[in-house]
């Protein structure tokens, strides 16, 4: 009798713990829930070049689109890539000439589509190469045509030495209401074979 006593009061203690840690595992997965949803809905907005890129040769995809995809996956946010309604399918030696002369004529290329309700979004991450110490001009036709004032603003670049170029503060220009978090920049390159420095970023961000 004494043995079974002893052997129901252990399976009751091993319920109990049991219980306990699936109680704990819920409430950390509630707060995490809780958290993502505190930030609002996320708009993943970027432009990136595929074909020859300095560094990393001529790619299919391009390496800001790998970094993009990166954030949606562990954000869980919408994606909106900027694409140009002309080709930047050239070689790169092309490319810097008339990008160079799109900057300086501070030309504004149209893009392809256009995103549904931007309203619901409260969070913008921003992404592009950097061309000529700034986002691509095509890029700037996006913010002419959309109002993110209000919005948080999180921007990211991909370059091969620019770092964050002039970005952060065009943005602030444009937008002088928004509110900006920390920017993050990665060289092309790294993004082929190593995101860590992206996962890294948005845990500092809470994400």
């Amino acid at each position: 009798m004494k043995r079974v006593l002893e052997y129901t009061s252990m399976m009751v203690s091993a319920l109990m713990v049991s219980a306990a840690c699936y109680g704990s595992v819920r409430s950390s997965q509630q707060k995490e829930q809780a958290s993502m949803e505190s930030k609002g809905k996320i708009l993943i907005v970027f432009f990136s070049h595929a074909g020859e890129n300095y560094g990393v040769g001529n790619v299919k995809v391009g390496n800001t689109k790998l970094v993009a995809d990166q954030i949606q996956k562990l954000t869980g946010g919408d994606e909106f890539e900027i694409v140009a309604e002309k080709s930047y399918d050239m070689p790169y030696n092309a490319l810097t000439k008339l990008v160079k002369r799109e900057a300086e004529n501070n030309e504004k290329p149209d893009f392809k589509g256009e995103v549904n309700d931007m309203d619901q979004y409260e969070t913008i991450f921003i992404g592009g190469p950097v061309w000529w110490g700034t986002y691509p001009q095509v890029m700037f036709t996006f913010f002419d045509k959309y109002d993110l004032n209000g919005k948080t603003i999180i921007p990211f670049t991909t370059h091969e030495g620019s770092g964050l170029g002039n970005v952060v503060n065009d943005l602030k220009k444009l937008y002088p209401n928004a509110t900006f978090k920390e920017a993050m920049s990665i060289y092309g390159h790294e993004t082929r074979n190593n995101l860590s420095k992206v996962d890294k970023w948005l845990k500092r961000l809470n994400y």
